[in-house]
């Protein structure tokens, strides 16, 4: 089973229901244009936007299952639901707590990390690293995001593929500061205890005035549009840039972690 079949089974519940996008979209807290979007295939659909249409077009729960087997069925390509969003994005907010995030990271520290504890074999790490490298060349690119960062300070001094590598990580944090569509915020050490603590997020903003949040964990990667969830993150977003110094002290601060000038 496809995304398209998956699309067409929609389009069919709201037409058995007598449901237009517009009546659709009063019924869940997603806009129409998000639903005009994921039916015409530009954004894909979440599981929990399944769930909200299964109820509101009273399916049984049928497009949520469905969905479950078009992700079972791309299980090894998980993250490209992110990347796609990731791509037409115009803006990028990301927090993360205990690693340089994989949009800054050098070649070097990113292997470190992918390669860390011998869970990959050397053939999946390398292509792993390749992946993330091809990633960041949306950096480069005629009209990038507007990127902001916030890290915590832990971030930075964690010796990552050790103190060579570490070293270039940060140099190369410097490098990317200087460009006019990337900001880079750090939280101090000193500043105790945050809202961020509990784990990392990466916020896109999209072209429709919609928002995207991509969520971590030990295993894979979760890409969720509950407006819920994503006032929440939001919240904590506010919050941490808050906590974090301004744009040129924390680039200072980079500057005085590096080991070499």
């Amino acid at each position: 089973m496809n995304i398209d079949m998956w699309i067409r089974a929609l389009k069919a519940a709201r037409s058995s229901a007598g449901v237009s996008q517009e009546g659709l979209a009063a019924l869940i807290p997603w806009s129409t244009s998000t639903i005009a979007a994921i039916e015409t295939g530009r954004r894909r659909p979440t599981m929990e936007f399944a769930i909200a249409a299964d109820k509101a077009l009273d399916t049984g729960g049928l497009l949520a299952e469905m969905l479950e087997l078009v992700n079972r069925e791309r299980t090894e390509n998980w993250f490209a639901a992110w990347r796609g969003f990731e791509e037409h994005a115009v803006g990028l907010r990301a927090f993360e707590p205990c690693l340089i995030p994989g949009m800054l990271q050098t070649e070097d520290y990113a292997r470190a990390i992918i390669s860390a504890g011998g869970l990959q074999p050397e053939a999946e790490v390398e292509k792993l690293v390749a992946l993330r490298m091809e990633r960041q060349k949306m950096l480069f690119r005629e009209d990038p995001p507007f990127c902001l960062f916030v890290l915590d300070q832990s971030a930075l001094t964690r010796l990552v593929g050790g103190r060579a590598v570490r070293d270039a990580q940060l140099a190369h944090l410097l490098e990317l500061a200087g460009l006019r569509h990337v900001r880079i915020h750090v939280i101090p050490d000193d500043h105790g205890e945050h809202v961020g603590l509990t784990g990392g997020f990466m916020l896109a903003d999209l072209p429709d005035h919609d928002h995207v949040v991509y969520l971590e964990n030990v295993a894979r990667g979760q890409v969720v549009d509950d407006p819920d969830l994503i006032s929440l993150v939001k919240r904590k977003w506010d919050s941490l840039l808050g906590a974090a110094l301004s744009e040129q002290a924390s680039l200072e601060l980079i500057t005085k972690l590096k080991v070499t000038p």
